[in-house]
């Protein structure tokens, strides 16, 4: 596949094509290249992303206390710097994760998932890896994106955007959930007419109370969305 001004097309190159391109890691994509080379634009629509406020259920006492909980674990282990991606996945990603349903069918759980994305005629190309894709089949949910503690969850947003254009669906939304352990944003991505973002106001444990409320709630929605809506082939 091969991507033009505009469109959002992707395909991994055969090993003659990656001798010709250059290679740019992921983690050192900027919005704005995404913008020039794949026409990425970002939507002032104010209902583009109604999933993060609209819709939203409510937790169970259960729930909250589990996610105090989760909010305690993390604050103690802050307090220790620097902590690790691996150490955000394991604290506070997971259980977010096992929360939302996930775990469970139809969903199915992917980690460090590689992906190549390409521009026509550009002689460079996109690579990095996923740290975790949640699927319902063939199709792409929720791409999270864990950094270490004190890591910016804000200039991660470029990352995430791109490999948010690898997904191999055109028709359907693309969700992702950046995460420094301590904050947390979410994109939402589609492909067609032209690709087109928005992203969520900033969630923080820094804040009074516990955002992890409002963070689970926008996962549950997000995946009450996707199974309830039949699916193209």
């Amino acid at each position: 596949m091969v991507l033009a001004p505009g469109s959002c097309d992707r395909r991994a190159l055969s090993p003659s094509q990656n001798a010709m391109v250059s290679v740019i890691p992921a983690s050192q994509v900027s919005i704005a290249l995404l913008e020039e080379r794949y026409g990425l634009r970002e939507t002032t629509q104010p209902d583009f992303f109604g999933e993060w406020t609209q819709g939203l259920g409510s937790l169970t006492e259960l729930e909250k206390q589990y996610l105090d909980r989760v909010k305690t674990h993390f604050k103690r282990l802050l307090k220790n710097p620097p902590l690790l991606e691996n150490s955000v996945k394991m604290v506070v990603l997971s259980p977010l994760l096992d929360r939302a349903g996930f775990y469970d069918d139809p969903f199915h759980i992917q980690s460090e998932v590689s992906i190549d994305i390409a521009a026509e005629d550009e002689g460079q190309m996109i690579r990095g890896r996923i740290d975790v894709l949640v699927l319902k089949d063939r199709f792409w949910i929720l791409v999270l994106e864990a950094k270490r503690s004190d890591f910016d969850a804000n200039v991660a947003m470029g990352q995430a955007l791109a490999y948010m254009l690898a997904t191999p669906e055109s028709e359907q939304p693309t969700f992702a959930m950046v995460s420094n352990g301590q904050s947390f944003l979410f994109l939402k991505l589609t492909k067609t007419p032209q690709p087109q973002y928005a992203n969520s106001r900033l969630f923080s444990l820094a804040n009074p109370g516990n955002d992890l409320y409002e963070v689970l709630k926008v996962m549950k929605r997000i995946g009450k969305m996707v199974t309830a809506e039949p699916q193209s082939d």
